[in-house]
């Protein structure tokens, strides 16, 4: 499979086609997904692949997609966040684990 992707919905189509289908957002100290129902700690999931895009016409478009299992849990999801993640607050093992 082609791993470039052109756009960030081309990389996430392809994901959800591999199974990565649930929604992750990035919290404090975790990830969560289904409104909270799972919280998953930095020890208990791992980044299988992420993909960088950059906006076209505005640097602050730019975001980062990562392609994240759970083992623990059997999930597997996406997270889409900014280049600015490394100013928001997390802890460092959060932040530890989801750098590129």
């Amino acid at each position: 499979m082609n791993r470039d992707f052109d756009t960030l919905s081309q990389a996430m189509n392809a994901l959800r086609e591999e199974g990565y289908v649930e929604d992750f957002n990035l919290k404090q100290n975790c990830i969560e997904c289904r409104n909270g129902e799972y919280k998953i700690f930095h020890d208990e999931f791992e980044v299988d692949e992420y993909f960088r895009f950059e906006g076209m016409s505005d640097p602050g478009d730019s975001s980062i997609l990562y392609a994240i299992s759970s083992d623990k849990y059997k999930l597997k999801g996406q997270l889409v966040n900014g280049y600015g993640i490394y100013s928001e607050s997390i802890t460092d093992e959060m932040l530890e684990k989801i750098k590129v």
